[in-house]
């Protein structure tokens, strides 16, 4: 069991509240402690009887970092159609300018974090399947774990206002001892049965693509992603801790996420970066074209080879290239990327892959490059606003916060956003499962059909459920 010292906690959410009444606004209180060794997953399960609703669970690939988070400290949102991103980024500033921190510990990705992300497209007409997400939404939990390169931290924030006394130390002092007593007492989540397994009109997606295959070859966009919708029934509610505990098991390549928000929870295991901070270092990822993995190691090599040699394949993953070059050409410095992409191999599927690397200009944020970034051609097309406006014509789906940026950034301007593909939604008994594909003007509909089949795979596993 993990302890912690409370003293300085009470100190610091004293003189928050005094400084809450003397400046008549709401003051953040963070503090960071290192702990001992706690799991994790264990932690996310913990907070199922007092948080469920308000978790979110991050791990890289490399599980060099893991966030947890519990409870709502604090909400950020912004519907701000045409400058979201800057909205968001001001509330976050405003917030940590006026923060007390406290805590020795100075680990990347501890104290004040915010986690959560954007709707793909905010000009989109909304439907209800996603109408617990904002299009910007953002969580500063009360409680968060972070495991970083091995090591375990708890952050505990707090929101003082000139109402508070000392019982909300009290409570959340207790609430804390509370987490940390039982989080690594292990648990069993079944997985719940699935009744139905609905296509969400194949058809008319079908005719969507060939459609816009014939119009590309008198248009100026190159390429247009298309998207669509598999719908899951399930005889009893989905324990998303079952999901989340056999992505972390099975997709051991990806970015593993799972956000809840009133009741719903977007999880997924996407293999791609959209940007990531650490210092003045940027990375991203291009990321675009795939196949199917073998079963045999020969028949694996053999279509990660095709793969590497296929025209329209490399010609979707250059666009991509080009977008994300031009992206970080005008923001940043000492830009470093191969001339050639190699292959990515996760679990069921492999792609083209190319890193790329830079230093930030100061002045450069977050923010400012997620907005730049979003959405590359590998979810939204080529040229990028033409493409966009062609979704939002063509797609029948409300693709909500699918293919979307998600992820964190710590009040020292560091973080990581993944963009949020092989993913889903889950509503209680059902669940919305999302894919998409380039569509280019020599596509086949069927093809493009059969590769988003495979797409669904990870999400449709991680679930319960498999193909017929």
């Amino acid at each position: 069991m993990a302890t912690i010292q409370d003293t300085e906690l009470r100190q610091a959410i004293l003189a928050a509240i005094d400084r809450a009444r003397e400046n008549s606004h709401a003051v953040l209180v963070s503090e960071v402690q290192r702990i001992e060794r706690v799991d994790p997953f264990n932690f996310f399960a913990t907070g199922r009887k007092r948080f469920l609703g308000e978790r979110f669970y991050w791990q890289n690939p490399k599980k060099s970092q893991i966030l947890v988070g519990m409870g709502i400290a604090k909400q950020i949102q912004s519907n701000q159609m045409g400058d979201r991103f800057a909205d968001v980024e001001k509330q976050w500033e405003d917030l940590i300018d006026k923060a007390i921190l406290i805590g020795e510990e100075k680990e990347l990705a501890t104290g004040p974090v915010i986690f959560g992300g954007f709707s793909f497209d905010p000009l989109k007409k909304k439907t209800g399947l996603w109408s617990k997400y904002e299009d910007a939404l953002f969580h500063i939990p009360t409680f968060m774990l972070s495991v970083v390169n091995g090591q375990s931290f708890l952050t505990t924030n707090i929101i003082c206002t000139q109402q508070d006394d000392l019982r909300l130390f009290e409570r959340i002092s207790k609430d804390r001892q509370f987490l940390l007593a039982i989080t690594n007492q292990n648990q069993e989540f079944p997985y719940a049965p699935i009744n139905r397994i609905i296509e969400v009109q194949p058809e008319e997606w079908k005719k969507s693509v060939s459609d816009l295959v014939r119009s590309l070859q008198s248009s100026e966009l190159k390429k247009v992603v298309l998207a669509r919708e598999v719908r899951l029934f399930f005889d009893e509610k989905v324990e998303i801790e079952r999901t989340l505990s056999h992505l972390i098991a099975e997709q051991k390549e990806s970015y593993i996420f799972a956000f809840e928000s009133c009741g719903d929870c977007f999880i997924g295991a996407t293999p791609e970066r959209l940007v990531k901070i650490h210092g003045n270092e940027v990375f991203s990822t291009c990321l675009a074209g795939s196949i199917a993995r073998g079963k045999t190691e020969e028949e694996d090599r053999e279509l990660g080879q095709t793969l590497l040699n296929d025209q329209k394949n490399l010609i979707e993953h250059q666009y991509v290239v080009e977008m994300i070059k031009e992206a970080m050409d005008e923001t940043c410095e000492q830009i470093s990327l191969p001339g050639h992409p190699k292959l990515l191999k996760t679990k069921h599927i492999q792609h083209l892959y190319t890193p790329v690397v830079g230093k930030k200009r100061n002045g450069t944020s977050m923010f400012d490059l997620v907005n730049r970034l979003h959405p590359t051609p590998a979810l939204g097309g080529f040229p990028k606003e033409a493409a966009v406006a062609e979704i939002r014509e063509s797609e029948e789906l409300d693709r909500g916060f699918y293919a979307a940026p998600i992820g964190w950034h710590d009040y020292r301007e560091n973080g990581e956003f993944a963009v949020a593909i092989r993913s889903a939604l889950v509503q209680g008994k059902e669940a919305s499962l999302f894919a998409g594909c380039g569509v280019v003007a020599d596509s086949d509909a069927e093809s493009e059909f059969i590769e988003t089949r495979i797409k669904f795979q990870p999400m449709l596993t991680a679930l319960g459920g498999k193909w017929k």
